[in-house]
C-alpha cells in the first residue's frame, strides 16, 4: 500500500507542477487552446497517442473484445496504429495545419463555420461536440475507478471525485501546453508499463506459448481453437471494431485538434513515426493482453461483473509494485485523454457556441475565464454521469464510447476530410451529415437504454450495438457528403478557391529536402 500511495503522490505532484509551470504559455486564447501553434513533434505525437488510448481501451475494450475474439483482438491494436495513427497523420496532418492556420480557426467547429461560411454549422457542431463528449468522459471515469477500487478497496465515487479534481487543477491552470507536457510524461509511463504488465500476466500461465496452448483448449460454439485463430470466431464483428476505433479518430475534435498546434513540416514527419510506434506498443499491447482474458475469468464471473471486470481480474494477482505500475499506466492514459476532452469541449462551447450569441465580441480575458469555468462544469457533469451509470449498470464502457465516437466521427469525419481536399463540398451536405449521425446515434442510445426495440434484418444489423451503428454513420457520411453536394451546388461557398490558395503558397526549403533542376527550380 505504501508503494502504491507513494507512486500516486509523486505522479499527482508532477501533474500539478507542470500545470503551474505552463501558466505563462496560457495567457491568451491561442496559447490556452493550441499552445501558440508551436508544439514540437514529440509532444504532439505523445499528446495524440495518449489522447487516443485510455482506460476505455485498457479496461473496457481490451476486456470485452479480448473475451470475444481471443488473441485475434490484436488486429484492433494494429488497426489503431496503421489506420488511426499512420494514415490519419499522413492524410490529415499537413492539410489540417495549413488550412486551419489560413482560416485562423482554433477548433473543429470554428473550422466548419469558416470553411463553409456558415455560423449555423459552427454552432451546431459545437453543440454536438459538447453533448457527445460527455458519455465518453464518463466512460473514462468508469474504467479507471474500477482499477482503483481493486487496488485500494475504496468507494467508486471517491475515485471519480479525486480524478476529476486533479484533472481540473492542471487543465485550468496550464491549458494545452500543460496537457501536452503531461501527455509526454504519461506516454513514457504507458510504453514501459504495458510491456511489464504483459510479461507479468503471461508468466502466470507459463509464458506466451503455454498461455497460447491453454487458450487453444477453450471451447467455442463456432470452431475448435477459435480464440487463437487468425481472425477469431467472428471476423465481421472484428472488422467493425477495427473501423470504429481506427477510422473514428479522423473525425474526433480532440484528436484532429492536435494537428492544429503542430509546429512545422519536420514535426509532422517525425510525429507520424512516433505516433505510429506508440500506437503499436500501447494499443497492440492492450488488445494482445486482453486476448488472454478467458484464462483469468469464467463466463459466470463475466456475467456477474460484466466485461469491464475482466482486465482487473487479470491484474489482481500481481505484486504490489506491478499493481502500482498498472495504476500509474491507466491513470496516465485516462487523465491525458480526459484533459484533452475537457479542453476541447470547453473551448468549443465558449468560442463557437456562446460567443456566437454575443452581441459584441468578448475580450480574451472573458473568453479565458469562460473556458476555465466550463472545464470545471464539464468535469462535474461527466463525473456525476459516471457515478450514476456505475450504480445503475445501464451499459458497458465500450457501448458508452461507441455512442460518442459514432456520433462525433459520423457527423464530422466526412465534412472535415472532404473540406480539406475538395472545394465543392456544400453547406447542406455538411448539415445532412451532422443530422444523420446524431439521429442514428440518439436512436442507438434509446435502444441501449431499452426505451424501444427494432426488428428486421437491416435495422437489426445496424442497431445491433453502438459499434455497428457508429461505423454505419461514419461510412454513410463518406457517401452523404459528396452525394448531397452534387444536388446542392448552390450552397457551395463562393470563396472556396481563395481558401484553397493556402496550399499553393510558395515556401523556401533546404535543397537536402527537395530535389531541384539545373536552374534551381523545385
Amino acid at each position: 500500500m505504501f508503494v502504491k500511495l507513494a507512486l500516486l503522490l509523486v505522479f499527482f505532484a508532477v501533474f500539478i507542477f507542470v500545470g503551474i509551470k505552463c501558466r505563462s504559455m496560457s495567457k491568451n486564447v491561442s496559447g490556452y487552446v493550441l499552445g501558440g501553434r508551436s508544439v514540437g513533434p514529440w509532444l504532439t505525437a505523445f499528446a495524440y497517442g495518449t489522447s487516443y488510448f485510455s482506460a476505455v481501451i485498457f479496461v473496457g475494450y481490451a476486456g470485452q473484445f479480448g473475451w470475444t475474439f481471443g488473441v485475434a483482438s490484436t488486429w484492433i491494436g494494429l488497426g489503431n496504429a496503421f489506420i488511426g495513427s499512420l494514415m490519419a497523420w499522413a492524410i490529415l496532418g499537413r492539410r489540417t495545419r495549413i488550412m486551419t492556420q489560413h482560416l485562423n480557426s482554433k477548433t473543429m467547429s470554428e473550422f466548419f463555420g469558416k470553411r463553409y461560411g456558415s455560423p449555423a454549422l459552427k454552432v451546431a457542431s459545437s453543440a454536438i461536440t459538447f453533448l457527445f463528449l460527455i458519455p465518453y468522459t464518463a466512460s473514462l471515469f468508469n474504467g479507471l475507478s474500477r482499477l482503483f477500487r481493486m487496488a485500494f478497496s475504496v468507494d467508486y465515487a471517491l475515485c471519480v471525485i479525486v480524478m476529476a479534481v486533479l484533472t481540473a487543477v492542471y487543465v485550468i491552470a496550464g491549458g494545452y501546453m500543460a496537457t501536452a507536457v503531461n501527455d509526454f510524461i504519461q506516454g513514457i509511463v504507458m510504453l514501459a508499463g504495458i510491456v511489464a504488465v504483459i510479461l507479468a500476466v503471461l508468466a502466470k500461465n507459463g509464458g506466451f506459448m503455454a498461455s497460447l496452448a491453454a487458450m487453444s483448449e477453450i471451447q467455442s460454439p463456432v470452431m475448435k481453437g477459435a480464440y487463437v485463430s487468425f481472425f477469431g470466431p467472428d471476423p465481421l464483428y472484428l472488422m467493425i471494431v477495427v473501423l470504429l476505433t481506427s477510422l473514428g479518430t479522423w473525425g474526433l475534435p480532440q484528436m484532429v485538434g492536435k494537428f492544429y498546434a503542430i509546429k512545422n513540416e519536420e514535426s509532422i514527419k517525425i510525429g507520424t513515426v512516433i505516433s505510429t510506434f506508440f500506437a503499436l506498443v500501447v494499443a497492440g499491447g492492450c488488445y494482445f493482453l486482453g486476448g488472454f482474458g478467458r484464462l483469468f475469468s469464467t463466463p459466470e464471473a463475466v456475467a456477474a461483473g460484466g466485461f469491464d471486470s475482466i482486465v482487473p481480474s487479470m491484474l489482481s494477482g500481481l505484486g504490489d509494485l506491478l499493481i502500482a505500475v498498472v495504476l500509474i499506466l491507466v491513470l496516465s492514459a485516462s487523465m491525458s485523454t480526459l484533459s484533452s476532452l475537457v479542453l476541447t469541449s470547453s473551448s468549443t462551447l465558449t468560442l463557437d457556441f456562446i460567443n456566437s450569441f454575443r452581441r459584441k465580441k468578448s475580450s480574451e480575458k472573458t473568453d479565458m475565464l469562460t473556458m476555465r469555468f466550463f472545464v470545471a462544469v464539464f468535469i462535474v457533469i461527466s463525473a456525476v454521469i459516471a457515478i450514476v451509470q456505475a450504480k445503475s449498470r445501464v451499459t458497458f464502457i465500450a457501448q458508452l464510447m461507441g455512442i460518442s465516437w459514432g456520433a462525433l466521427s459520423g457527423a464530422f469525419l466526412a465534412p472535415f476530410m472532404y473540406g480539406l481536399y475538395w472545394k465543392k463540398v456544400s453547406r447542406l451536405s455538411v448539415a445532412a451529415s451532422f443530422a444523420f449521425s446524431v439521429i442514428v446515434m440518439v436512436c442507438q442510445l434509446c435502444i441501449s437504454l431499452k426505451l424501444f426495440t427494432v426488428s428486421g434484418p437491416v435495422s437489426g444489423f445496424i442497431f445491433k450495438n453502438s459499434l455497428y451503428s457508429g461505423v454505419f454513420c461514419m461510412l454513410s457520411g463518406l457517401v452523404i457528403v459528396p452525394l448531397v453536394s452534387f444536388f446542392t451546388k448552390k450552397s457551395v461557398p463562393s470563396d472556396a478557391d481563395a481558401m484553397f490558395s493556402c496550399y499553393d503558397a510558395r515556401v523556401l526549403v533546404p535543397a537536402k529536402d527537395v530535389l531541384t533542376d539545373s536552374e534551381g527550380q523545385a
